[in-house]
């Protein structure tokens, strides 16, 4: 049987280790600035943290521009894998979130419709995309083929729980996410929206008031609620960086929950954080049924 490689984009949020550890190839979306003629390479040439320097360099929010991988790109990175007499499995930023899975699916189609190439639609961000990667590896490993990969991924694409707190809404904003007068409502009130991904979209699901603190209690009980039905496999901790302590806070909060080495903490991406802003933490996993 062919070498199988796992494939994905930028967004999907894995540390350096887990994504060198399981052989995981990573095409890093694009980032550019409006005043700049350069174009970054997500998690290659460009952080979270420089991303809300620049961002807010002259005292107002000035958002990026967050481009998809484009259909030349892909071709040439399948195109490597296959060349080496291996198969892949590529899965990225969901359909509903970005053109990428679409151009993927083009790409493939270039490749004359290969049986060495499966896309799948996460219909996901950030390690919610991760969670189905370090699955595909899994699967891999336990020696399925490829279409049986792609199979059981696919029943667990549904299963996947992805939500955040996020402490403002000014990046969603400018990202035209959010509404001005929700924008402004939720200043007054002291509001830290928790939002998830429901089919294929990020939308707003709950609006705690209070402190910040408020809003990933409510995450922490959720995830107590979810308890006797979450994939123990995998649990993550993600955030976006200028988190102020809460990642240590969560992670205190779940680790006797979660078997040992199965809870992990990584940050987010400059393509991801140019929507949700600094200070957003979110507990993403995979839920039985």
């Amino acid at each position: 049987m062919k070498e199988i490689v796992i494939i994905s984009d930028s967004t999907c949020d894995l540390s350096k280790e887990q994504i060198k550890e399981n052989n995981i190839i990573i095409l890093p979306l694009h980032v550019s600035f409006p005043n700049e003629t350069k174009d970054y390479h997500d998690g290659v040439d460009i952080t979270a943290e420089e991303v809300y320097e620049k961002a807010e360099a002259n005292g107002k929010i000035t958002l990026p521009k967050t481009g998809a991988l484009n259909v030349v790109e892909l071709i040439n990175a399948f195109s490597k894998v296959l060349k080496e007499g291996k198969q892949l499995i590529f899965t990225g930023i969901g359909s509903g979130l970005s053109s990428t899975y679409q151009n993927a699916l083009i790409a493939k189609q270039t490749l004359n419709n290969s049986e060495d190439i499966e896309i799948v639609d996460s219909q996901n961000l950030s390690t919610g995309i991760g969670l189905l990667v370090l699955k595909m590896c899994k699967f891999r490993n336990e020696g399925l083929t490829l279409k049986e990969i792609k199979s059981k991924v696919e029943e667990l694409v549904p299963k996947v729980s992805t939500k955040f707190c996020i402490d403002r809404l000014d990046y969603l904003y400018e990202g035209g996410r959010c509404s001005g007068m929700t924008k402004i409502v939720a200043h007054a009130l002291k509001i830290h929206p928790i939002a998830k991904v429901i089919n294929n979209k990020l939308v707003i699901a709950k609006l705690p008031r209070g402190k910040y603190a408020n809003a990933v209690d409510l995450q922490i009980e959720e995830f107590k609620k979810d308890l006797p039905n979450i994939d123990m496999d995998c649990v993550f901790i993600t955030h976006s960086g200028r988190i102020e302590g809460f990642d240590k806070y969560v992670y205190d909060k779940l680790k006797d929950y979660v078997p040992e080495g199965h809870l992990h903490i990584t940050v987010a991406g400059s393509t991801i954080c140019s929507h949700c802003g600094p200070k957003t933490i979110g507990i993403l996993y995979i839920l039985n049924k």
